[in-house]
């Protein structure tokens, strides 16, 4: 790893954390950066070492969207975002600046996200939030389409309302706001976001990886199509877990093991 390298990467305790790493710049999307960091998921979703992603960037920022000042004169990286890594398809149509993941991902938000930065932070499975954070789509203040989820992602996360509202002021949300609305799973004192992810890393990794991805791969399919089809689509993927068989001994272990668990967190 080198701290010159605008996407940072480090692995340990199955753990990998990636951070944006233009802190100068506020973490802005650059060509290089639209080039480098779905090559950086790429890497990790392959790695038999790593269970868990935590996506971060390094401060005082998340992320402030493509930079604005390529934008404005080459444009390179609007291109770079069309092409390789940025609006990559995804699982179901999807598409975003994170490729297709079998693997937890955790945006662990140290402070700003905007615009492009903010679908960044959505295309992350779930979010912890610095008291440093602060969210906000500015895409018709810029005058850009969003291209990378958001029109979809945020009413998931916040409902229709909100995500309206969010899109056409370009407001900022604070991270106590984003709690409240339901953006984020948790806001943590700052110096805590990294060790606070972290732990929750950990608490993955303990489990059965294989059932982890199934469970996320199940919730990828169902979201993509009605409640109706998500219905559907959970009980076709548990019926073929059934098939694959687990044996009472591996069930019993892992009884233990929950048990075991539960009397640590208790």
């Amino acid at each position: 790893m080198n701290d010159t390298d605008v996407v940072l990467v480090e692995v340990a305790d199955r753990i990998a954390t990636v951070t944006l790493n233009r802190p100068e710049a506020r973490n802005a999307l650059s060509s290089e950066v639209l080039r480098r960091l779905p090559q950086v998921f790429r890497e990790v979703e392959a790695d038999d070492e790593v269970d868990v992603v935590i996506l971060t960037g390094a401060d005082p920022a998340f992320c402030a969207g493509l930079d604005l000042k390529e934008l404005g004169s080459t444009g390179d990286n609007l291109r770079a975002g069309d092409a390789d890594g940025g609006a990559t398809p995804g699982p179901f149509g999807r598409r975003g600046p994170i490729p297709p993941m079998t693997k937890p991902v955790i945006g662990a938000i140290n402070g700003a996200a905007i615009t492009g930065g903010f679908e960044l932070a959505l295309a992350c499975d779930f979010l912890v939030a610095s008291e440093h954070a602060r969210f906000a789509d500015t895409h018709a203040r810029v005058g850009v389409q969003p291209g990378w989820g958001l029109t979809v992602l945020l009413p998931e996360a916040v409902g229709v309302r909100r995500a309206r509202e969010m899109s056409a002021t370009g407001n900022f949300l604070t991270a106590k706001g984003a709690l409240t609305w339901g953006l984020v799973n948790h806001v943590v004192p700052h110096h805590e976001l990294l060790p606070f992810c972290r732990d929750i890393a950990h608490d993955i990794v303990h489990n059965d990886q294989d059932g982890v991805r199934q469970i996320y791969a199940t919730y990828a399919e169902g979201t993509a199509g009605t409640t109706a089809d998500a219905w559907d689509v959970e009980a076709r993927h548990a019926r073929a877990w059934r098939e694959r068989g687990i044996g009472p001994e591996e069930v019993e272990a892992r009884r233990q093991a929950i048990i075991e668990r539960g009397r640590t967190q208790l």
